[in-house]
């Protein structure tokens, strides 16, 4: 989905694209999305969802929820007591998520809808987690502080915010072999391989979230980050 090989690298997609064009490829995909991307991308997203330590009889939201893997141990951790809400742009990913927890025997558990981002179709203070993986650094610059500013409007005072991206490399550290080749692709061919990593932790702490952690991890060489933060107490 970013600067890896996966879904959206596999095929060149755009992050600047349009919410209509993000959820035509994500359709395609949808039922093979797992066998694309689903092993690199499991080890950091189970990561963050270590951070998140959710508790039981806590109500969740997981933004970009594609194939439901996320959201199945969302829903146990949070325990019959809790619940868990999650968006995404693709309704063929909704349909993937939808069997995946009818299966688990959880849908009674999680309310899932189909809708592009931003804004969040949630009141303020709903949540007291967000989840968010190898979704964020799809949004353009200007849409992805749009994003983290709804998730701190939905999160309650003190809620937990957890996210896992592509990350830049950092100060001292050299590419690798496959990072070169990548960005050597993106120069030379940004309208076919547009997709970048960031700097999760800067973007969120501009957002106003506080006690901001960063865990590095890789992902066949490229750098990734499993960012965890708080919204201040009120």
């Amino acid at each position: 989905m970013t600067e890896q090989v996966t879904a959206a690298t596999l095929t060149g997609m755009d992050p600047s694209a349009s919410h209509s064009d993000t959820r035509t490829f994500y359709d395609r995909i949808s039922s093979v999305y797992d066998l694309i991307a689903d092993a690199g991308e499991h080890a950091a997203r189970d990561k963050g969802l270590q951070l998140l330590h959710v508790q039981p009889g806590e109500r969740i939201l997981e933004i970009g929820y594609g194939t439901g893997r996320a959201l199945v141990d969302l829903a146990e951790a949070a325990g019959p007591e809790g619940h868990i809400d999650g968006i995404d742009v693709s309704s063929g990913m909704h349909e993937v998520a939808s069997k995946r927890l009818a299966e688990a025997g959880l849908a009674d558990r999680v309310t899932i809808r189909t809708g592009s981002v931003p804004p969040l179709p949630w009141p303020d203070d709903q949540f007291d987690g967000v989840f968010m993986s190898f979704v964020l650094e799809l949004f353009p610059e200007a849409e992805m502080k749009e994003v983290l500013s709804e998730t701190f409007r939905v999160l309650r005072p003190q809620g937990r915010l957890s996210v896992v991206s592509m990350a830049t490399v950092q100060e001292g550290e050299h590419d690798s072999l496959l990072e070169k080749t990548y960005k050597w692709l993106h120069r030379h061919f940004p309208h076919i391989i547009d997709c970048r990593p960031i700097d999760a932790a800067e973007v969120i702490r501009s957002a106003g979230f506080c006690s901001v952690q960063e865990e590095r991890l890789e992902i066949w060489t490229l750098p990734v980050a499993a960012v965890t933060a708080r919204t201040p107490a009120s």
